[in-house]
């Protein structure tokens, strides 16, 4: 039954007394400023919750090539990519990102949400079996829910616990159906990359499907920026299906999934969040292909960030703030308490620095953090101050 208006009220108000409330804050200005810094609520801050991994979101080269696009295609696509949305900056797009990851094919979609929506619900339906690592992206958990298969959750992060249900579902009358694994690469609340290589052994031994959504992974780890797989020595075969997001490491908007053509055809031909949406404007395409360039260009961008975390993690560690066990850019702090944490967000903001408190039901109850995250962006000066400022706010008596 819907709720009446009236109910509303109350709902929010229980929202509240948890302190789960979400804030937005909205950003004044940003490429004005130096660095991470941005300006939020008149005040500038030093960004370490974001995800411009690599400092790509303000490039020039990146600005220069949207507004290039702009003034030759319009700034709106016009329609889905299946009617007359499809331009040719999104062809060279998925080309080039297809020929990135070593994939025959890859499918340009607005969102990650989008991606993993399309790849689940076109592989998987009723009576198929979904496998999903416990700490998986919301959009995984929403996909597998919609698609009507049935949805069996493993623990984070376990491999073993994963090859025991697979083991069992040989056994069962429904053998002969779809199964699906699916899994973050580099999970986005804790820092720590999924057991893609064992998970991949698994898949293959019993017929089923893996789906890896590399959003935080791609342009980060590996050698080459190429993500989980590259990190963890993987040939790109053993995981049929990588979705990658766009405005995360390469600093622009969007999404993709990667594989061989004929999976990535019958995404196209069946996924209701690819056919029914407009496409995303072609200057975002361009501006994409721009920042895919860089990081082949400038490798000394990805290992700038992996250098400030490990200045991070020493200094954290040296002053005792309490780390989990990560040696990516997302860094997480767990307090707890999302009252806690909302106190601690609020004085290192006071200090000068942005910091977001992640609390449920974005991830676990009595997991409520302080989500930071590095950026090549980023100064030497800038992470030491954020420690001393994170020393001094996790020691004081916590008030709300």
């Amino acid at each position: 039954m819907k709720p009446h208006p009236r109910a509303v009220e109350p709902l929010l108000a229980e929202i509240a007394r948890q302190s789960l409330t979400r804030l937005r804050r909205t950003v004044e200005e940003a490429c004005e400023l130096e660095g991470a810094e941005v300006a939020v609520d008149g005040r500038r801050l030093i960004n370490f919750c974001g995800n411009d991994y690599l400092g790509l979101s303000r490039h020039p080269e990146l600005i220069a090539a949207l507004c290039q696009a702009a003034a030759r295609y319009g700034v709106g696509s016009g329609a889905s990519h299946l009617v007359t949305g499809h331009g040719r900056e999104h062809e060279l797009l998925e080309e080039e990102l297809a020929r990135f990851v070593g994939r025959e094919r890859a499918l340009l979609f607005s969102t990650g949400y989008m991606a993993n929506l399309a790849a689940i619900t076109a592989l998987a339906g009723r009576g198929d079996l979904l496998l999903l690592d416990r700490l998986s992206h919301a959009s995984l958990i929403d996909a597998a829910l919609l698609s009507r298969a049935r949805l069996r959750r493993y623990p984070h992060a376990d491999a073993a616990a994963l090859a025991h249900m697979l083991a069992e579902v040989r056994c069962t009358p429904a053998a002969d159906r779809v199964t699906l694994i699916a899994t973050d690469g580099l999970f986005s609340m804790d820092g720590d990359v999924a057991p893609v290589a064992e998970l991949a052994r698994s898949a293959a031994r019993h017929g089923a499907w893996l789906l890896v959504d590399d959003a935080h992974g791609l342009g980060v780890l590996g050698a080459g920026g190429r993500g989980t797989l590259e990190h963890l020595g993987l040939h790109p075969t053993s995981v049929p299906l990588l979705m990658g997001t766009l405005g995360k490491a390469l600093g622009t908007f969007g999404a993709f999934l990667a594989g061989d053509r004929d999976v990535i055809e019958l995404i196209l031909q069946r996924a209701r969040s690819y056919i029914y949406t407009t496409a995303a404007p072609q200057p975002l395409a361009a501006a994409t292909r721009a920042a895919l360039r860089i990081l082949q260009r400038e490798p000394w961008r990805r290992e700038r960030v992996l250098e400030l975390t490990r200045r991070f993690r020493a200094a954290a560690l040296e002053h005792d703030v309490p780390l989990a066990a990560s040696s990516t850019p997302i860094q997480p702090i767990v307090l707890g308490d999302a009252e806690a944490t909302l106190t601690a967000s609020r004085r290192l903001a006071e200090s000068g620095f942005w910091v977001a408190a992640i609390r449920p039901p974005t991830v676990p109850r009595n997991t409520a953090r302080l989500r930071v995250t590095l950026s090549a962006a980023h100064t030497d000066a800038q992470v030491d101050a954020l420690v001393a400022a994170l020393a001094r706010c996790l020691a004081a008596p916590r008030r709300a």
